[in-house]
């Protein structure tokens, strides 16, 4: 609304004389209207305040009867009501929202004015100047009785309305919430774990390249092999291959220290440093895998088991060479060194306690991570026993070596058609009454193997002769059931000895003269008892052979 309509109003109010007629044209922006009669609310000259009773030409405002619906006094429906002197009647439209539709709909009222402002006219004016703003458009008259009855206000639509806020579903919000978090949970894990394996990566590169820079930095020293093995990762599993073909191809062959059925075992150089090589025949390609796999076992390495140091294939298109290289020994296997040389007690136990914290090393799973599976020897005899320098046993020879995991309860028989030592086979064995499926048949048959070990030990053993305080005498070293079976016994000879007839190695009357001979000697005869269930396990041998320093009187259990 403008400044000049607002001075007109307050002309008109204050006493501004106007030439009108009964009936004025009442037409709007917003539509025609019946004229509305101004000339009785003209201000009087005398000064005086105007009463709204009062008319312009001082005669009596009269009261009007309006048509009202909407608005009506009482709420009574398409009614009447009656103005106050000096008032008006109008009709009007308004925009509103329907509750049902969820729409815009026009809503029709009509009803009585008051008096006050000049009959409701400043309110008839911003209705029909701007209707399309406020929503709300009003026509008023007082020219007759229910002159209100027929007006119809110029009805436009709001331009200007709110628009509805979105509807939310309110039970989606934490679901969403929800699914962002475990987003970011996801994305921060996988971050983590990206960045832990990460340095894990740059730490193993680093390990080969230092390996390889030792292997081939001949200017300031170079690390003994023992040491390169300390280098690892700490498993136990040994050098990375890349290591291992580096050595094999650095190796120096010597001259041949052995050779049996399956290969040939040859005294090489590495830089200075003596290592035994099994040279495996081409035939024998699955004992050379099975070995090498065992001694890469993860936590393998003990001081009882042979030293692995690489395997390497080498050869050309015509000759193919299956390499195993290890710690080289130079007093050989049992088998020589109990052939040149006697015993004392204290040799005797050396030998037997570190044989068997071997196979207890062997036989024992270890859980956790990593871990280490249990194992089988299933070959164990004098010539696959080396001796070291310090008089302890290093077992070796894993070609038919057999794994087992508790956790997944299965057996790991290579596909192998070597045989074991048929000497040294247990009765269940010979028999073919062994259960494959049961892991622990397989180490009660490396026991019965070790009871007869521990005999070719015993007999080389010396002892004081009774009656003669200065004369030590020993029996003269033999393979078990080297008096009752051919130097290369068949199956059938070591069935119908072991299994038919029950025979077992002789026990000698002077055993009973030395401390650790009658220990021992009541420790093998529980070894290679027929029934598998009552023979020792090699940890029970252990203990008691480690107890036997401090109590001579051990009672085998």
């Amino acid at each position: 609304m403008s400044v000049c309509d607002y001075l007109v109003l307050l002309m008109l109010f204050s006493g501004g004389i106007l030439a009108a007629s009964d009936q004025v044209d009442g037409q709007t922006t917003a539509g025609q209207d019946r004229p509305l009669d101004l000339a009785d609310q003209q201000a009087p000259h005398d000064g005086n305040p105007q009463d709204p009773s009062v008319g312009a030409t001082g005669s009596a405002a009269r009261v009007l009867t309006c048509y009202c619906e909407g608005h009506c006094p009482g709420d009574v429906q398409n009614g009447t009501c009656e103005t106050r002197p000096g008032g008006s009647c109008f009709a009007s439209v308004e925009a509103v929202l329907d509750e049902e539709t969820k729409q815009i709909v026009p809503e029709w009222s009509h009803g009585c004015m008051s008096p006050e402002q000049g009959g409701g006219l400043l309110q008839c004016k911003v209705g029909t100047v701007s209707p399309q703003l406020h929503g709300k458009s009003i026509v008023c008259c007082d020219s007759e009785d229910l002159c209100n009855q027929d007006l119809k206000p110029y009805y436009s639509p709001r331009t200007t309305t709110t628009p509805e806020p979105p509807l939310v579903n309110t039970n989606s919000i934490p679901l969403f919430a929800l699914i962002i978090s475990v987003v970011l949970c996801v994305a921060g894990l996988v971050m983590l774990l990206g960045g832990i394996y990460c340095v894990y990566r740059r730490r193993e590169k680093r390990k080969p390249a230092y390996l390889m820079n030792s292997l081939y930095n001949t200017t300031n020293g170079h690390l003994p092999i023992a040491d390169l093995v300390e280098q690892t990762s700490g498993s136990g599993s040994g050098l990375p291959l890349l290591v291992q073909r580096t050595i094999a191809k650095q190796i120096q062959m010597v001259h041949s220290v052995g050779k049996g059925r399956y290969g040939e075992v040859w005294l090489a150089k590495w830089r200075d440093e003596k290592v035994a090589v099994k040279i495996f025949f081409t035939t024998e390609e699955a004992s050379w895998f099975r070995e090498t796999e065992i001694y890469q076992t993860v936590l393998m390495r003990n001081e009882n088991i042979l030293g692995f140091i690489a395997a390497d294939i080498k050869g050309t298109g015509s000759w193919t060479q299956m390499l195993l290289i290890t710690d080289y020994h130079e007093l050989g296997s049992l088998h020589d060194y109990l052939q040149k040389r006697v015993l004392n007690p204290h040799m005797l136990k050396t030998l037997a306690l570190s044989l068997s914290s071997g196979v207890a090393h062997l036989h024992t799973e270890i859980f956790g991570t990593p871990g280490k599976p249990s194992i089988a020897h299933r070959d164990i005899k004098s010539k696959n026993i080396l001796v070291k320098r310090n008089g302890q046993c290093a077992i070796a020879d894993f070609g038919l070596a057999v794994k087992y995991t508790s956790e997944s309860d299965e057996i790991q028989i290579a596909p192998n058609s070597r045989v074991g030592t048929r000497r040294y086979m247990a009765p269940e064995v010979l028999s073919e009454t062994l259960d494959l499926k049961v892991f622990e048949g397989f180490k009660m048959a490396d026991m019965y193997s070790v009871g007869l070990v521990f005999w070719e030990m015993a007999r080389r053993c010396i002892t004081t002769v009774r009656g003669a305080k200065n004369t030590t005498t020993c029996e003269d070293y033999a393979l078990p059931y080297q008096d009752v079976v051919p130097s290369d016994p068949s199956f059938e000879d070591m069935y119908a000895v072991v299994c038919v007839k029950g025979v077992r190695p002789p026990i000698p009357q002077r055993w009973q003269d030395e401390d650790i001979l009658v220990v021992l000697s009541k420790i093998m005869q529980e070894c290679w008892h027929p029934s598998p269930a009552v023979r020792l396990t090699a940890l029970r041998v252990k203990k008691t052979l480690v107890k036997l320093e401090t109590d001579c009187t051990i009672k085998i259990v």
